[in-house]
């Protein structure tokens, strides 16, 4: 049975804004990472001849997707979601350390 593919994306994180309160942004940055990884795992054992779909922004609609191409952006943007979710530790590091 194919799958329908959903990936999390950056600019969903990026809508809720830089707030005071990080820790909200935080928790969803890690919500959503922990979801980019199970989406990587996945795509990372498929067998070769597996269909990928990938969904339509705004929309129920997929489309047949290459999965290589798919597994490179998703690892891609799993690596913007480690990076901003790090930018906020360091910076709540900078903050206590004032």
């Amino acid at each position: 049975m194919d799958m329908p593919f959903q990936e999390a994306r950056p600019e969903d994180s990026a809508r809720l804004g830089n707030t005071d309160s990080s820790a909200p942004h935080k928790e969803d940055l890690s919500s959503k990472i922990k979801e980019q990884k199970i989406v990587v795992d996945e795509l990372s054992n498929l067998k070769k001849n597996r269909k990928v779909y990938k969904q339509q922004q705004n929309s129920n609609i997929f489309f047949l997707a290459d999965r290589t191409e798919m597994l490179s952006e998703s690892k891609n943007i799993l690596d913007e979601l480690k990076k901003e979710y790090q930018e906020i530790e360091n910076s709540e590091k900078t903050k206590v350390k004032k």
